[in-house]
């Protein structure tokens, strides 16, 4: 067998990349996570270079494939066949969920969330996400307020405050399942949108999974503003992330989350 020339693999090499870089948000986010430059990182996908053994390293990590993608094609390795949603004892119970979650059902971009404090009822959290679209799923990552996790007695630094969540599309809204890295806890939420002018509403409950206490609730209802990637409103969002009380609320937020009466 004659061994490929440097061309060829150089060729496959891009061809790949080209194919894997579908399923991220953006060539420039892409070359942020990846550190590396992008006017590089665009010759490796021309097949024009050919990336260091460290850099190659970091994109085999990123994509969780392995070096094989400098020789074959991605449909002989066969990448993406161990998703654990395509198992088929659950794929045709839970994929169309998560199939079926169009752009158009629940856009990309960054979302503001108002909820109950489940450690304290007389306080409201409110905090950031962002919503993402990969590998032909939908998901959200986010960061718990520090104040919450100091409560809690866990550390509070990113990685540690860091969530994530998968969402699928619901009769009649949508769900998801989100929890920090490496947690034995998870949430589910549940969200519908709300008619309004602007149509960026989504009103729901979330739910913890812990058993159940008379000094916390472990349901409350939940708000989602979509901001998409305005980036004043999202600044001013992540700015008022945290604690605060109903009545720093607008008055429309304390409507929909039905201040004082009980969660039925």
């Amino acid at each position: 067998m004659t061994p490929p020339s440097p061309s060829e693999l150089r060729n496959t090499l891009g061809a790949n990349l080209r194919e894997l870089a579908k399923s991220t948000e953006s060539i420039s986010a892409l070359c942020r996570d990846l550190g590396i430059n992008r006017t590089q990182f665009n010759r490796y996908l021309s097949g024009e270079s050919f990336p260091r053994p460290d850099v190659l390293f970091r994109i085999c990590q990123y994509f969780k494939v392995d070096a094989r993608i400098i020789l074959e094609p991605l449909s002989d390795i066969g990448v993406g066949s161990k998703s654990l949603l395509s198992h088929p004892e659950i794929s045709d119970f839970l994929s169309g969920g998560v199939a079926q979650l169009q752009e158009t059902i629940f856009p990309a971009g960054f979302y503001r969330f108002v909820r109950r404090s489940f450690l304290d009822e007389t306080q409201f959290i409110q905090g950031l996400v962002y919503v993402y679209r990969k590998d032909g799923a939908t998901f959200l990552r986010g960061f718990e307020a520090k104040e919450a996790m100091a409560q809690q007695g866990l550390p509070g630094d990113a990685k540690s405050r860091e969530f994530r969540g998968l969402l699928l599309a619901q009769e009649g809204g949508i769900a998801g399942l989100v929890s920090r890295r490496n947690a034995l806890t998870t949430s589910f939420n549940f969200l519908a949108q709300v008619p309004s002018f602007q149509n960026n509403y989504w009103v729901g409950y979330t739910v913890r999974t812990v058993r159940e206490s008379t000094t916390g609730s472990r349901v409350a209802r939940l708000i989602y503003e979509y901001l998409g990637r305005d980036g004043a409103k999202v600044r001013n969002a992540a700015r008022h992330s945290g604690f605060c009380h109903d009545s720093q609320l607008v008055s429309y937020e304390r409507n929909q989350l039905r201040v004082g009466e009980p969660f039925y």
